[in-house]
């Protein structure tokens, strides 16, 4: 499809963006973002100050950038909500998130409310990083605080190549029953259930009204070979780069840009649906 004007101008929001210091990750993780290249490594000093950073993000015109915690010891590592929130101060462009481990605290939506009081402007959980169920009662506190508060909740779905990774734990099925209980909540399903639910997540953002397929994670390229009614849906797609999971924070916005989309398909999905659930003006 022959694009008719420039995307010259074109907006992003990337939603998927993982930040922190090397002593943060576990040795695996070093080795993995290593092998694909990341310039994590090749400009480390500039990665982890969050001004030169923010600058860096600019430069490849990024907008807004959706800065995530983690608190995985058993697979990945620990970068804490403290620290995201601390990195995001005074930076227009970052958008924090909180994360909660539920096999780590007593009462998670106590701890996410507390962090929600600082500043962060939605949720993380990894369920197969952290061995659990989405749909677990014990969760339900989470899902009605972001409702009560009108905060989204990105939620790990499909594959992980990390050891220690439990990927039963993040079918996007388990998806529904939240969905279905909080109707007005806006739930993300990153990475879009990678690897061996496309279908299924596909199929689950046509049903419920505020469930978004996050692509994070997977290359631009196969987009419409595992979506491939992309179009018909696109109102629900949400751009991601998974940094510094890819070897530059634009690339694969480029190869969106090339796909055979229309431009305002193009548009929703790099900018304008995030910025719904964002609630950005």
């Amino acid at each position: 499809m022959k694009k008719t004007n420039s995307l010259d101008d074109l907006r992003v929001i990337d939603f998927h963006v993982h930040i922190g210091r090397k002593e943060h990750w576990h040795e695996w993780i070093h080795t993995y973002q290593k092998e694909v290249r990341s310039e994590y490594y090749e400009k480390y000093e500039q990665m982890i100050d969050p001004q030169k950073f923010a600058l860096y993000l600019k430069e490849h015109n990024i907008e807004k950038a959706v800065i995530l915690p983690e608190i995985s010891p058993i697979t990945t590592g620990i970068v804490s909500n403290e620290y995201v929130l601390e990195f995001c101060q005074g930076e227009d462009i970052f958008v924090p998130f909180c994360t909660v481990n539920p096999s780590l605290v007593s009462h998670p939506a106590k701890e996410i409310k507390k962090f929600i009081e600082m500043g962060a402007k939605g949720i993380k959980l990894y369920p197969s990083y952290n061995h659990f169920y989405p749909n677990e009662s014990s969760l339900y506190p989470v899902y009605a605080l972001a409702e009560e508060y009108g905060l989204p909740v990105l939620i790990h779905t499909g594959s992980s190549v990390f050891k220690g990774a439990k990927i039963k734990y993040a079918d996007p099925l388990h998806l529904d029953d939240v969905a279905a209980d909080f109707p007005e909540l806006k739930l993300l399903m990153a990475h879009s259930g990678r690897g061996l639910w496309y279908d299924k997540a596909f199929f689950l953002s046509r049903i419920h009204e505020n469930l978004y397929l996050e692509i994070s994670g997977l290359p631009p390229k196969n987009f419409l070979n595992y979506f491939p009614d992309m179009e018909k849906n696109i109102d629900k797609f949400v751009y991601g780069s998974d940094w510094p999971g890819i070897e530059r924070i634009d690339s694969n916005v480029e190869a969106i840009k090339e796909l055979p989309l229309a431009e305002d398909s193009i548009r929703k999905i790099l900018y304008d649906n995030a910025a719904r659930i964002l609630n950005l003006s």
